[in-house]
């Protein structure tokens, strides 16, 4: 590894301290929420339950102010800009931003953060997280997290179940043992991980009492966890190690190996440790928890009517009840229905029965199978720039709206087969046409003919809002030839 104190910043001392640092996994795509969640735009990126996005309610609940370490994030290498952005806008420094070049589940991912954490503290304690849950009473997580560090100190492999109060069968189960008397925090000894149940079983597991929804957090000692890693899949901290260790830097994120990546197993960090290690401790907890996996899990967290709507945007409701309705801009009215899923994007709409929303990744799958953008991303797609949106795709032309995010700028380029007009209607623009630089204002506008060299600047502290037409006998993405590398090293413009 290279560099490794320019991506890392300080988390303290965690034996001595009991500073944890929260891990943040944002590897998820959320099939089951499209057409809200895309496989480029995913639902913990998006704002679901709050007004702020999933990944920023998730990197809030352990702030710094009260003691814990600087998030590291871990995420899919094509969302690091928007996770970079949002970051930003909450006013949450990570201590480092690492890229996954593929996916190889949570494992891997808690294994190269492990490694990246002791490296720079031998004694670091990290809290895995997802970034796609949802908790009503997030408040509490800190005082749990205080009390079961000093058990993760002490090298246990420490788990948070969560209190049932349904018989769910779209969750992991955990039973516990016997409480565990020379430690604080609650803790028990974990007597069984197991596998999501039938209805019937879940119905049993609820009568029982023993039984706890896996919540998926882990806390534990970055040695500890790589300890047990090598006694019980040495396949995947080997890859780890390779991935991390031929990582670099790039801007501010530092980028996992690839082919190191790639002959990693990919496995679950419950399969690879969690169920086989002597080591595992459980602390029963109540945080008004879901994992929000489907529309029927974000309709049970959302705001309700009487009526038992959820509703969002532009939405007439009449004898409807117990549905989950949203909408992105266009009107919605509905007449009789009940427990309804109805979503409205800028692309697509999806009508489902509530209970049938485990289902909705068949739709992405069909989407795959037939090559249709829609599984892929949004009308709206975002750049390490701001975003743009088609709004109109014709023969031979198509036409774009583009946000250019304060003192951010397009990198220059040029285009073999389409030429450009753009129209400035909010803000100001510097453009660079073949080497000369022109101040453009709002109503003005400037041709960019094929083959010409451009850029575009926003100098200012306010949005740029400039309407593309494009014109020419092929209109795709990839007709772009680029003269520099402002955003790394992987093409995003």
């Amino acid at each position: 590894m290279t560099n490794k104190s320019t991506y890392l910043s300080s988390a303290g001392k965690a034996a001595a301290d009991a500073v944890v640092t929260p891990v943040i996994l944002s590897g998820g795509s959320g099939s089951r929420l499209w057409p809200l969640s895309r496989s480029h735009h995913p639902k913990q990126l998006l704002p679901l339950v709050t007004e702020r996005t999933m990944i920023q309610e998730t990197a809030s609940r352990l702030p710094v102010e009260q003691g814990f370490g600087k998030p590291l994030v871990v995420c899919n290498e094509a969302h690091r800009f928007m996770i970079a952005e949002q970051m930003r806008s909450a006013d949450i420094s990570p201590c480092a931003i690492v890229l996954e070049p593929c996916s190889r589940n949570t494992a891997f991912a808690a294994a190269a953060s492990a490694l990246i954490l002791v490296k720079h503290d031998p004694d670091a304690l990290m809290l895995l997280m997802p970034a796609d849950h949802a908790m009503t009473r997030a408040k509490a997580l800190a005082e749990i997290v205080r009390k079961a560090a000093p058990a993760a100190a002490d090298g246990h492999m420490v788990t948070f179940g969560i209190q049932p109060d349904a018989p769910e069968t779209g969750y992991g189960y955990i039973r516990i043992g016997r409480q565990v008397e020379d430690q604080p925090g609650s803790l028990f000894e974990v007597g069984a991980f197991v596998e999501k149940p039938s209805k019937e079983l879940a119905t049993g597991y609820l009568a029982d009492g023993r039984y706890l929804w896996n919540s998926g957090m882990f806390l534990f000692s970055a040695k500890a966890f790589l300890d047990e890693l090598e006694r019980f899949a040495p396949d995947v901290l080997t890859a780890a190690e390779k991935s991390v260790d031929a990582g670099r830097d790039d801007l501010d994120f530092f980028r996992l190996d690839q082919t190191a990546m790639e002959a990693s197993p990919n496995i679950s960090i419950d399969y690879a440790v969690m169920e086989h290690t002597d080591r595992a401790r459980v602390v029963p907890v109540d945080l008004g928890w879901t994992d929000v996996g489907g529309f029927e899990a974000l309709w049970s967290v959302s705001e309700r009517s009487e009526d038992g709507n959820a509703v969002q945007g532009d939405v007439i409701t009449i004898d409807t009840r117990d549905s989950y309705i949203r909408t992105d801009g266009k009107l919605v009215a509905t007449v009789g229905v009940k427990d309804l899923v109805l979503v409205v994007t800028e692309d697509a709409v999806l009508a489902a029965n509530r209970g049938s929303s485990q289902d909705i990744r068949k739709v992405v799958d069909v989407l795959k199978e037939t090559g249709r953008s829609e599984a892929m991303q949004h009308q709206t797609i975002h750049r390490p720039w701001g975003w743009f949106q088609r709004l109109h795709v014709g023969d031979r032309y198509q036409v774009k709206r583009l946000m250019i995010n304060p003192n951010a700028r397009i990198q220059l380029q040029k285009h073999a087969q389409r030429a450009e007009h753009w129209v400035v209607v909010a803000g100001e623009a510097k453009v660079t046409l073949d080497g000369t630089e022109r101040i453009i204002g709002q109503d003005e506008s400037i041709l960019i003919p094929v083959g010409s060299t451009h850029s575009v600047e926003n100098t200012t502290d306010d949005p740029l809002i400039i309407v593309e037409v494009q014109s020419g006998a092929y209109l795709g993405e990839d007709d772009v030839t680029r003269f520099e590398q402002r955003y790394g090293t992987v093409t995003v413009d």
